[in-house]
């Protein structure tokens, strides 16, 4: 078996992984099950457009493509059964749409494409048609396929978004809509280049919805996230780590651990939720422990105790800690264990707390703390404070260095970037990205911290908010005439989305690295580049010069 993938930023040689393994670790044979569940998703959407035009609703449909979307994120499973799972489901839901049209005297078109038709007979079936589909080849037309790609990982991004926000009890028909809309709409070869163009936008529209969506979801539920001090050594108690990004998670796992005498820890994207109020209250919640999620392999066997995988971003799992790591949602990975779920809904973390009483205490990697907490509404909240420091020169720059964490050497440029940047220079981060800087010593330019992190991925929400405001307070018009540069990092899907909803949003000069995508035409990226002003991160020393205006 043989798979070509460039979705993610670790493409091989800049192009896309093929042969018989991705550079993440995912397997011939799922990948293609993965774009197999891509191609069945795509024509599904023929049903569930067709049905809402006759006033027709099958809800267990809008669950089904934001999760089979988002599983199909980079790093959420790397499980066979979780992909052949999706495509029976889709199978499984046709049926239900065409049932439902059909009793309210519906017809569907009768040249529907095979992604919409093909039914399998068998498992045998399933894995025969993943090797045959090429969804990444989906059309001659070089330009079409990468604005079509373009669009499909918007896609997964906004369901990732959208499905957190559906935990909570969050959700969006617009978006939902969207979502079904776009993904029939990736096959459409009537479809002109200009109005595929359109689509990219439109995507970056509801990007920025669903981010909101998500913000309102997340501070409704856990407060508004506060200025806070996280500590990144380690106690003496057992510990639990809980990475990913999953706040309802991390609720449900402190409310279970309280008072068994086992702490919890934050692991990368989940170190935010020290942020959020209704977590504060916890004595055991006890700090953040490592990196981005490409060291877990380092650091989860230095923890010793029970992980949690709540998201996305596993990887392949070693076996010094494979006996303790445990997932849940969306995540899989086969030979793991899984949060038992209850007939309520809820998560059962008994086995994982019964486990980590019997572990020791984690091994400690680093001491000290990291601040955080700056969404929106707290930097807003010190808005006159930060707009007198710009008046005065007292800060000459915002820096938005956010988005994501990855393996690639040349990421040291992020690093570089933070610590070149003179003392008038203030980063806007978000995201596991921060990493590369977020516990270097910076100082602070009159109280007011050089490194400001928002939160997770999701709140670059909060960055372009906050931006937006910042744009009132100066009395300009256009966002690009603030003292405001972009410089982002990127690692999959959810961070396209991002890119997207600023673009929609207007922003021009994105810094995008540590290599720009490989799912981009030439053609397509000189669309961008003449539009935006997008470029890749180049030299340290002139990209700061250039960012402070001494270029």
């Amino acid at each position: 078996m043989s798979m070509f993938c460039y979705q993610c930023q670790e493409a091989a040689k800049g192009t896309g992984c093929e042969g018989n393994f991705g550079v993440c670790g995912i397997s011939a044979d799922v990948s293609n099950l993965r774009e197999l569940s891509m191609y069945v998703v795509k024509g599904l959407a023929y049903y569930s457009v067709k049905a809402r035009e006759m006033g027709i609703e099958i809800k267990e449909g809008n669950t089904y493509f934001v999760e089979t979307l988002f599983t199909a994120v980079t790093n959420v499973s790397f499980d066979e059964a979780d992909f052949k799972k999706n495509v029976q489901k889709g199978i499984d839901l046709r049926k239900e749409y065409i049932t439902a049209i059909e009793a309210a005297g519906g017809k569907m078109d009768e040249n529907l494409p095979d992604c919409a038709t093909w039914t399998p007979g068998s498992d045998e079936a399933i894995n025969a048609k993943a090797n045959e589909v090429e969804t990444f080849k989906a059309s001659d037309n070089e330009d079409v396929r990468s604005l079509r790609d373009l669009i499909l990982f918007g896609l997964k991004g906004m369901a990732a978004y959208l499905d957190h926000a559906n935990v909570l009890g969050y959700d969006s028909e617009e978006c939902n809509v969207f979502v079904q809309k776009a993904l029939k709409e990736l096959t459409n070869d009537e479809l002109t280049v200009d109005e595929t163009i359109a689509l990219v936008m439109e995507t970056g529209k509801y990007g920025v919805d669903v981010m909101a969506l998500l913000d309102k979801a997340n501070t409704e539920t856990y407060g508004n996230p506060e200025i806070t001090e996280v500590n990144i050594g380690v106690g003496t108690n057992p510990g639990i780590l809980i990475s990913g990004h999953d706040l309802k998670d991390m609720q449900q796992l402190l409310e279970q651990t309280e008072g068994t005498g086992v702490d919890v820890y934050t692991h990368s994207e989940m170190l935010p939720a020290h942020y959020y109020p209704a977590f504060k209250k916890y004595s055991h919640f006890v700090g953040n422990y490592g990196n981005a999620w490409w060291k877990q392999g380092e650091e989860f066997t230095k923890f010793n105790g029970p992980i949690v995988m709540t998201t996305n971003c596993i990887t392949p799992v070693k076996d010094a800690y494979q006996e303790r790591i445990f997932t849940t949602g969306l995540v899989g990975y086969p030979g793991l264990k899984s949060v038992k779920v209850k007939e309520d809904g809820t998560k059962d973390f008994s086995e994982v707390i019964e486990l980590a009483k019997k572990c020791e205490a984690p091994t400690e990697i680093e001491t000290g703390k990291i601040v955080g907490g700056f969404a929106h509404n707290q930097v807003m909240a010190v808005a006159d404070k930060v707009v007198e420091a710009v008046k005065s020169g007292a800060i000459k720059k915002f820096v938005v260095m956010a988005g994501c964490d990855g393996r690639q050497k040349g990421r040291s440029y992020f690093t570089d970037l933070a610590q070149e940047l003179p003392q008038e220079a203030v980063i806007l981060t978000a995201g596991c990205a921060k990493y590369r800087y977020n516990k270097l010593e910076l100082g602070d330019i009159g109280g007011i911290p050089r490194v400001l992190d928002a939160g997770q991925c999701n709140d670059s929400y909060s960055l372009a908010v906050i931006a937006l405001k910042l744009k009132e307070a100066f009395g300009l018009e256009d966002i690009n005439d603030l003292p405001l540069a972009f410089d982002i990092a990127w690692y999959e899907q959810k961070a396209v989305i991002v890119l997207l909803a600023l673009l929609f949003l207007g922003v021009k000069g994105i810094r995008l690295g540590p290599t720009l995508p490989a799912f981009l035409s030439p053609n397509v990226a000189k669309v961008l580049v003449e539009n935006f002003d997008i470029k890749a991160i180049g030299d340290v020393k002139a990209d700061v010069a250039e960012i402070m205006g001494q270029a």
